[in-house]
This record gives structure tokens, C-alpha cells and sequence, in this order.
């Protein structure tokens, strides 16, 4: 399955790089990344494209636990839903 990741993410050299850690550990591909600053001083929108046979739910527990990470959206791309919202 692929899932769509939109976040928004306090501006800090290491965020993506937990991100992807977390990505890699819980047994997801990462697909696609883009990364523009956001509207709101400090902060970057991040929105990744990522799949896995696994429930897209090991993975959104995990990011949002992410200190700098500030708002998560997770869309199911296979059937275009909303797995999680901000």
C-alpha cells in the first residue's frame, strides 16, 4: 500500500533525518519528498510519499511522537482516503 505524508515541521538541521529514521525502522519505502518553508515563520511543510505491505498506523503512531513534528495528515493513496488527520 502507499500512504502520503503532509506535515508541518518545526525548521531544525536534524528533523529529516529522524523522520527518515523512523521511516526506515518501522519498515517503510520512502517514494517521493518535497520540502517548502512554510507560511508560518520556523517551520517547513514536508510531504512524503512512502509504502509498505504494513498498516499505515506503525508508522503515524511513531512520526507524531516527534517532538518537532507539528501537525501530520496521512492520505491513503491506494483508496484516496484519510488514514489520519491533522
Amino acid at each position: 500500500m502507499s500512504f502520503q505524508l503532509q506535515m508541518q515541521c518545526h525548521k531544525q538541521p536534524d528533523v529529516l533525518e529522524r523522520i527518515l529514521r523512523v521511516i526506515r525502522h518501522r519498515g517503510f519505502t520512502l517514494n517521493t519528498m518535497s520540502m517548502t518553508p512554510s507560511h508560518c515563520g520556523g517551520k517547513i511543510e514536508l510531504s512524503m510519499t512512502v509504502s509498505s505491505p504494513r498498516p499505515a498506523h506503525l508508522l503515524i503512531t511513531q512520526v507524531e511522537k516527534l517532538h518537532d513534528v507539528v501537525a501530520l495528515r496521512c492520505i491513503d493513496t491506494t483508496s484516496n482516503t484519510d488514514a489520519s488527520s491533522y
